[in-house]
């Protein structure tokens, strides 16, 4: 696998700005590295098995069997009135204290006591575990002290070993922003599910690096490290859609009981 080195540059992008379309430049399996250290990698189709993984939890996901956040935005357009899609949102695992929502203690998702979303559940931690091989075959560094990062944080509020929680966002283009909220050191998993659209790319103003979401790719990066967002995602066809399955570590969990 080939070696990307992430070089800083100078730019203007503030969080909540809407990323602009940007054709990637990040196309290619590689390796990400910042300073001479390894943080992440790119697979632009993961090994079979996390595909056929992929693919189920993507069909659970879209049918009546997974309750949804939704929404009713554009594809991350500038003009709201062109390229209206549906979007939506769906939450596993461990979920924050939400005080501005009367809510001041963690919880696990409510979706795991829905019966119909097992399969979904299942595929998507199945998932999660085989993404967590895949960065201790690549990053057995970061996986190691990912799990360090881990001890304090019981079993319960996991979702596999490396994750507090997973969310699943269908055609959401975000806007600019860091993830603060996640364990510092830590590393996220995006992994993508395309059909008939194009954009819905990664892009991260700090090195100029617009990473492909090719369907069957997955990302791994720590999110917490830099700004970025997603570039808009335009159909190409009635039913196009760019969805993008997310493991992510919470620092809320460490030390909880």
């Amino acid at each position: 696998m080939k070696r990307l080195d992430l070089i800083q540059v100078e730019h203007s992008t503030k969080v909540g700005d809407l990323c602009p379309a940007f054709e990637p430049n990040v196309t290619e399996d590689c390796m990400l590295y910042v300073d001479g250290e390894p943080v992440g990698f790119y697979i632009s189709k993961m090994p079979e098995k996390m595909c056929k993984l992929a693919d189920l939890a993507n069909v659970e996901l879209s049918s009546k069997n997974v309750p949804k956040s939704m929404m009713g935005r554009s594809a991350g357009q500038r003009d709201e009135s062109v390229n209206v899609v549906q979007q939506y949102s769906t939450i596993l695992g461990s979920v924050p204290p939400r005080p501005h929502n009367r809510r001041p203690y963690p919880t696990i998702s409510s979706v795991h006591g829905n019966k119909k979303s097992q399969t979904f559940i299942k595929a998507m931690l199945l998932l999660a575990k085989e993404s967590e091989q895949l960065i201790a075959e690549l990053l057995p560094e970061q996986h190691a002290k990912q799990v360090a990062l881990f001890k304090d944080v019981p079993a319960k509020w996991r979702f596999g070993n490396l994750f507090t929680s997973s969310i699943s966002n269908y055609n959401i283009s975000a806007p600019f922003h860091r993830d603060t909220g996640n364990i510092v050191g830590a590393v996220n998993v995006i992994i993508c599910k395309k059909h008939n659209s194009k954009g819905g790319d990664l892009h991260i103003p700090d090195y100029r690096a617009t990473i492909g979401q090719q369907d069957n790719s997955i990302l791994v990066y720590p999110a917490w490290r830099n700004v970025h967002g997603v570039t808009p995602i335009v159909p190409t066809h009635e039913g196009g859609y760019r969805n993008s399955l997310i493991f992510y570590p919470l620092k809320a969990f460490k030390g909880l009981q």
